[in-house]
């Protein structure tokens, strides 16, 4: 790691269709191997799908699933004399929004649905009525930093 300074922040474009900075980090999230215009098309579809199936905007359906599924806490290992305790430290709200995205993808492709439009129309979908793989994955953080909490002066 360098010891220089800390790298500065880029400024994210927002999105074409809606001017969304959110979920212009979001279609960089679904994007594999550069294909930003697949990406683009499974996320948009996925909104479409979203806006059929529920009466209310979806945009705002994908922004409520991404704040049901952010963590506010989680472990990190650390290791004092000679043990590893998995200590709870709370979560900066970059890498809150990080996980969420990355939580949301990999639950989305891990569903049985035929096509990725439809995987994450379900996920998000899901993730709005605090449902599904994604939320679970918070609860489960949230749940072992509970357990942990007895290390909590661990931390550092």
């Amino acid at each position: 790691m360098s010891r220089r300074r800390a790298a500065d922040k880029r400024e994210v474009i927002p999105d074409a269709k809606y001017g969304d900075t959110v979920l212009a980090k979001f279609i960089n999230s679904v994007m594999e191997h550069g294909k930003k215009g697949v990406a683009e098309r499974i996320v948009y579809g996925a909104l479409e799908k979203i806006s059929k199936k529920v009466s209310q905007d979806a945009v705002r359906v994908f922004h409520d699933a991404i704040e049901n599924v952010k963590p506010t806490v989680e472990v990190r290992s650390r290791r004092v004399g000679g043990a590893t305790y998995q200590v709870p430290v709370e979560v900066r709200p970059e890498r809150r929004q990080a996980l969420a995205f990355r939580w949301l993808v990999t639950n989305a492709r891990g569903r049985n649905e035929s096509t990725m439009v439809d995987r994450l129309s379900a996920e998000l979908l899901d993730a709005a009525s605090n449902r599904g793989g994604a939320v679970k994955k918070r609860e489960d953080t949230h749940r072992m930093a509970e357990a942990n909490r007895a290390f909590s002066h661990y931390r550092w």
